[in-house]
């Protein structure tokens, strides 16, 4: 009978909580080791989609995401200067085409629920790891106080920075996108009524679009702006700036939209970054999971979903597998490796759509999303039942 895998996670976002647990469960020896003092997400809003609600629902989470999430009966795809109706996604049929809804929620709620779901897992706060190394029968991870954990697969769930991807693969930057963002979050309840937030929306004009959704039980709006523009290339999303900022970039957009900027008592903003996603994600019994994979634009909505599946997944192989942590990582890289990356492919097709500059050319593609509506088979704006359809807890088992 095989032994008991030690894990050791370099990471304590969504990706690396998602992967102890699923570990966990399969009786694994797990341990978490994040840079931070405290498990906790910068960032706001998330759309947790249909996909990543049944990965969630296979970790045993049904129930306590339902209870975190917000879900709206349409996404509004609007015109960036008339604000009028370019298309409207039924998203209250989700249930039943995908076999689960589409949720919007905080990420701090998110990384509550999986940290309150873990039981065993060591978790082990202001670890900051400074390299892996993946040998033939385990992996070493070391840490900037000096000390190492060795174990029989160290996972690097690090983000779009990752240390433990560049230990294993050597340097490569992250791609700017050419794009700036600007964040804030409003309560629903200081917000006139004229102004429409009860279902999710989307504001797409020339060279920018606007995203904002429901969270916290519908109390808060979180409002995501989008521009091109290389006037800003800091990655933080902690840096905090005026409001007159979104104002001046989207002056000329609808009042509809821009009257909702200024609910929100602070905003932040960030350059947009992705990577270039790898084919090969071990060296030896060291491997990738999220964003230290295949960073991607946050368009599809998949950043959190494929780095959960990619935990699943990978559990599943090494239950699956037994002793055999070669065979087991081999399957895992096999099963991640083309999902994720027409996930990062698809994200940056939806950046050029998003902000075309041409005013026919916005016209086509508003006409495309109206027929889509009305007579498509795959009734989503975006073309993505093939993301929504997948269910990695029966793919896996």
């Amino acid at each position: 009978m095989p032994r008991t895998p030690r894990v050791a996670i370099v990471g304590g976002g969504i990706g690396g909580l998602a992967a102890a647990l699923a570990l966990e469960q399969r009786g694994a020896e797990t341990i978490v080791c994040e840079q931070s003092g405290a498990l906790s997400e910068i960032g706001a809003g998330l759309n947790l989609t249909p996909n990543t609600v049944k990965a969630l629902r296979s970790l045993g989470l049904n129930d306590a995401v339902e209870g975190i999430g917000y879900e709206t009966d349409f996404l509004n795809i609007r015109n960036w200067k008339s604000g009028r109706f370019t298309s409207r996604q039924r998203r209250g049929d989700y249930r039943r085409e995908f076999d689960a809804p589409n949720l919007s929620a905080h990420r701090a709620d998110l990384i509550r629920i999986l940290a309150d779901a873990l039981k065993s897992t060591d978790i082990r706060l202001g670890a900051r790891c400074v390299a892996v190394q993946g040998n033939a029968r385990n992996a070493v991870a070391r840490f900037a106080d000096g000390s190492e954990i060795e174990a029989d697969i160290v996972v690097g769930a690090d983000g779009i920075h990752s240390v433990v991807r560049k230990s294993l693969f050597g340097v490569d930057a992250p791609r700017f996108t050419g794009c700036i963002c600007w964040r804030g979050m409003a309560e629903a309840a200081a917000l006139p009524r004229d102004i429409p937030v009860a279902d999710g929306a989307l504001w797409m004009g020339p060279h920018g679009h606007v995203v904002h959704y429901p969270v916290r039980r519908g109390e808060l709006i979180n409002i995501v702006a989008h521009l091109d523009s290389d006037a800003w290339t800091e990655e933080s999303w902690t840096q905090e700036c005026d409001v007159s900022e979104p104002m001046q970039a989207y002056a000329e957009w609808s009042p509809m939209l821009t009257r909702l900027f200024p609910y929100s008592k602070h905003w932040y903003k960030w350059a947009l970054y992705d990577r270039e996603p790898l084919q090969a994600w071990n060296q030896g019994r060291a491997t990738l999971l999220g964003d230290s994979a295949h960073a991607m634009l946050p368009y599809l909505g998949q950043g959190a979903a494929m780095a959960i599946e990619d935990g699943y997944v990978l559990a599943a192989m090494i239950a699956r597998h037994g002793g055999d942590l070669d065979t087991a990582l081999a399957g895992y890289e096999r099963l991640r490796v083309p999902r994720s990356r027409a996930a990062v492919m698809g994200s940056r097709a939806r950046a050029e759509e998003n902000h075309l500059t041409s005013r026919w050319a916005r016209l086509k593609r508003d006409l495309k999303f109206a027929w889509r509506d009305r007579f498509g088979a795959d009734k989503t704006a975006f073309q993505v039942a093939w993301l929504y359809g997948y269910d990695v807890g029966k793919e896996c088992g």
